[in-house]
């Protein structure tokens, strides 16, 4: 495989970025319907900008190039928090691993707009492993029942979180395509704090209006969750791996958001899937190793 250590750091970025993701899915469905999706994101994104802008600080610093055309994290920071927010109202309804099933079209959607917004072609090997995966995903996703692929119930929680996916499918290839040199690590502390302006001028109202002291220790728990893993450390792993590697294959990593959500359900207490199911978990894996391999230009 003739892959940079630049590549392959990208690579293992990804992989972390997809178990952190499946968190969100898990902990969301519990606390969905606790809090307003609006309040519960501004608020991760606020102390996440505070985390991230406290590691740039000591890290590598800022420079006044940092912030040239603000506009850029505001585009960022609308994307992510659409995201979010349509995330947290899908789980209302619908369950974690369902919701996981739509976040598998990703890849598919990301690679359509890297070729739009950059040019990125998807090679015969990428869109292989891209299938390969797909099919994969959707075997761990009906538990390796044919038969249940007939029962998925497409509701509204389900629709509303796609619309959310193709916010976060565009902003995978608007990484590259806004970025002027930026550290992941300051492009990130720039995007959350557009993103929380935005989701406090819009998610005003329903800031005012929870009730903070009266909500369940499961909610603190949830957005301590998000705040240091699901958003700062997530969206830095994004950032890397879309900066270093072609958006489809940033994107095919979450294709093994199911399985790891399955794990996460398996954490909380609702038990593993039957052995059929490891057969998508392994042809996942196969799909992954397909893209490691280095395609010519």
């Amino acid at each position: 495989m003739n892959l940079t250590a630049e590549q392959w750091r990208g690579h293992l970025a990804m992989l972390a970025f997809s178990g952190l993701v499946a968190g969100s899915f898990s902990l969301g469905h519990i606390v969905a319907n606790e809090i307003a999706p609006a309040a519960i994101n501004a608020v991760r994104f606020l102390l996440a900008a505070m985390v991230m802008g406290f590691f740039a600080h000591f890290t590598k610093g800022f420079k006044r190039s940092d912030f040239a055309a603000p506009w850029r994290y505001l585009v960022l920071g609308g994307l992510f928090g659409i995201y979010f927010v349509l995330m947290f109202e899908g789980l209302k309804t619908a369950k974690p691993v369902s919701a996981s099933a739509v976040f598998t079209l990703m890849p598919v959607m990301s690679a359509f707009f890297g070729y739009l917004l950059l040019r990125q072609v998807t090679t015969r090997r990428m869109a292989l492993a891209l299938s390969v995966a797909a099919l994969g995903a959707l075997w761990v996703i009906f538990k390796g029942d044919i038969s249940a692929v007939s029962k998925l119930d497409v509701g509204r929680g389900e629709l509303i979180y796609f619309i959310g996916c193709i916010s976060h499918a565009i902003f995978t290839p608007m990484v590259r395509r806004l970025n002027r040199g930026e550290s992941a690590v300051v492009s990130t502390f720039g995007t959350l704090v557009a993103g929380s302006i935005l989701l406090i001028v819009v998610g005003f109202g329903d800031l005012w209006a929870t009730p903070w002291a009266e909500l369940p220790g499961m909610v603190w728990i949830t957005l301590g969750y998000l705040v240091l893993f699901s958003t700062a450390a997530s969206f830095v792993l994004l950032q890397y791996g879309a900066m270093v590697l072609p958006s489809a294959k940033v994107m095919a990593y979450s294709y093994l958001t199911p399985a790891w959500v399955i794990l996460w359900e398996a954490a909380f207490g609702n038990g593993l899937p039957g052995p059929m199911v490891f057969l998508g978990v392994g042809a996942t894996i196969l799909a992954l190793l397909i893209l490691l391999k280095e395609e010519a230009s």
